[in-house]
């Protein structure tokens, strides 16, 4: 395509012939994609501070079953019963 890539080149509205009409859609699809725009960036923001939860939820309940296991002192005072021979 050339240097700029895949961009369309600028339009210079203020030295064309744009009817209202025309530059009244033009200032309306802006506007749509503005909102679209802040729409993605609220669920972006609102998706990564419900990661965050979520993965802090699911490492504070692994980290404490490890210290919970790590804290169990019953079977080191477990001892073995005494095997017996019966003949």
């Amino acid at each position: 395509m050339g240097e700029s890539g895949d961009r369309m080149p600028k339009v210079d509205i203020q030295n064309q012939k744009i009817n209202p009409t025309q530059l009244q859609f033009m200032k309306l699809i802006e506007k749509q994609n503005l909102e679209r725009v802040q729409k993605l960036q609220r669920l972006r923001r609102n998706n990564i501070i419900t990661g965050c939860i979520v993965g802090t939820g699911v490492f504070s309940i692994y980290f404490y079953s490890m210290w919970a296991v790590q804290q169990e002192k019953f079977l080191d005072d477990f001892n073995e019963p005494e095997k017996t021979t019966s003949l």
